[in-house]
């Protein structure tokens, strides 16, 4: 490193992208700092997965104790389940902070210097960091943003962080309401549905778009519909917005029709969880004294490199990663985007490949995907000419969740007919999280359906139904 440097590296915020891309650096010999204004590990260790998959296990628990039917079949017999609420929100907290520790500690195990305060682009190669005591300005051959994102609250929604709330404060389950709203049924709506539901609670669940679920797969939102929705205690609500929401005692939520704009209802909860999805924490990072601007939603414009695009063109020595990009809003696609960057940093062009990140809602049962859908498999197919295929495998006729009373689910696999190219992998199911790795090794590595269909799995595994799925698409 020059003397005219105090780094080689600059990560302004150590959420999982700047953790992980501050890890790999040190491995690759660079001098590294990464500067954190709020909580180590940012919104995945404090806000997000991590406390939330903390709940999910708990509850899911309760869910599966309470489930007498399940348990009869299995030639079990127990006398109901009690639970606390502060117990399980301990669960959560004591997780967040082990977490918290082990990612803080690894960096200072690596000697990759932590800087606390708010850092901001200042210069081409200057980074400024406002702490509470003192402004320091860093010189740094390269920096990188990892900002994150927020909760997004739609306009005509009165948040006070009690009553109506987002994830930030539903992952510390302060209270258990008798009747909760949530607002939208993506990830974050359906695995809190999943945690109210089976600690008690009345959820009424309210999206905007015409389906359940318009995320996913139109066939695995078909199931989970059924199985995670219909069969609970959940009152749905399709093309409907919720354009008023009066935070209180009770709390009044003003429902909308999407298409005629008329109110068609008022409803009056005891709680209401806003999971509108999430924004880029862009603001304030200094990107116009290098004259970068964000898009129109807040989002930084990066290529597969992860370099910071301006004009079309890389700005020099600038990079990001993670929820700020807008590619993927994921823990574990940050993570890797701030690998492949610290690759392009040492000259070793690597460039992201979005389609084999996998995704799961970690629902019981889970649901995972990773590549294309269906849809966008037949529109790339029509562009380049090719036919697109699907094979499908249930899980009713897998020996292992046959075995477990849990035969809930499909495997969908979506596959080029001409090369056997698979293109996307759809699961819901027991393990749908664990399982989807499997098919996401195969898209990274472009495997054909016709190859896969010959790999020899443990018998009796969950892992069959992937297996049957290639065998059914030879």
């Amino acid at each position: 490193m020059s003397q005219d440097f105090d780094y080689d590296l600059v990560i302004i915020g150590a959420g999982v992208g700047g953790h992980g891309a501050a890890l790999h650096a040190v491995k690759c010999g660079l001098k590294t700092a990464i500067i954190e204004a709020k909580d180590m590990g940012g919104t995945c260790v404090n806000r997000g997965c991590i406390p939330s998959k903390a709940l999910l296990a708990a509850s899911g628990r309760v869910r599966e104790m309470s489930d007498q039917d399940h348990l009869q079949q299995l030639g079990i017999q127990i006398n109901g389940v009690t639970f606390t609420r502060e117990a399980i929100a301990a669960h959560a907290n004591d997780l967040v902070s082990k977490i918290q520790s082990d990612l803080t500690n690894s960096l200072t195990r690596l000697k990759v210097d932590t800087i606390r305060g708010w850092g901001k682009v200042s210069g081409s190669q200057e980074v400024t960091v406002i702490g509470e005591n003192e402004t320091r300005i860093l010189k740094a051959k390269e920096i990188m943003l990892c900002p994150g994102s927020v909760p997004f609250v739609p306009p005509g929604i009165e948040i006070d962080h009690k009553t109506v709330f987002t994830s930030d404060e539903a992952v510390k389950l302060e209270t258990l309401p008798q009747w909760i709203a949530i607002i939208g049924s993506g990830y974050i709506g359906l695995e809190f549905s999943d945690v109210y539901t089976a600690l008690g609670c009345e959820v009424t669940m309210i999206e905007a778009l015409p389906d359940l679920m318009p995320g996913f797969d139109p066939e695995i939102a078909k199931i989970a519909e059924r199985v995670l929705i219909k069969s609970r205690d959940i009152e749905t609500y399709t093309g409907v917005f919720a354009t008023k929401i009066k935070a209180g005692s009770p709390v009044e939520i003003e429902l909308t029709d999407a298409k005629t704009k008329e109110v068609i209802d008022t409803l009056e909860v005891d709680a209401c969880l806003v999971a509108t999805g999430r924004i880029p924490a862009t603001k304030n990072l200094g990107l116009e004294t290098v004259g970068v601007e964000t898009d129109r939603r807040g989002f930084i414009e990066v290529n597969d490199q992860m370099q910071v695009i301006k004009d079309g063109k890389p700005v020099p020595h600038l990079w990001a990663v993670g929820d700020a990009t807008g590619k993927m809003m994921l823990a574990h696609a940050a993570s890797g985007q701030g690998v492949v960057a610290v690759e392009n940093i040492c000259g070793r062009k690597t460039e992201v490949d979005y389609r084999a990140i996998p995704a799961a809602a970690f629902t019981h049962p889970e649901i995972s995907y990773v590549g294309l859908t269906e849809a966008q498999a037949k529109e790339l197919g029509e562009k380049e000419g090719f036919v697109v295929s699907t094979a499908k495998t249930y899980f009713k006729g897998n020996s292992k969740a046959l075995a477990e009373k849990e035969t809930d689910g499909i495997a969908k696999v979506v596959y080029r007919q001409d090369t056997g190219e698979l293109l996307g992998a759809h699961i819901i199911g027991i393990h749908a999280s664990d399982l989807i790795q499997e098919a996401a090794q195969a898209i990274a590595d472009r495997k054909s359906v016709r190859e896969l269909a010959f790999h020899v799995h443990a018998h009796p595994t969950l892992s069959e139904v992937l297996d049957e799925a290639y065998k059914r698409a030879v």
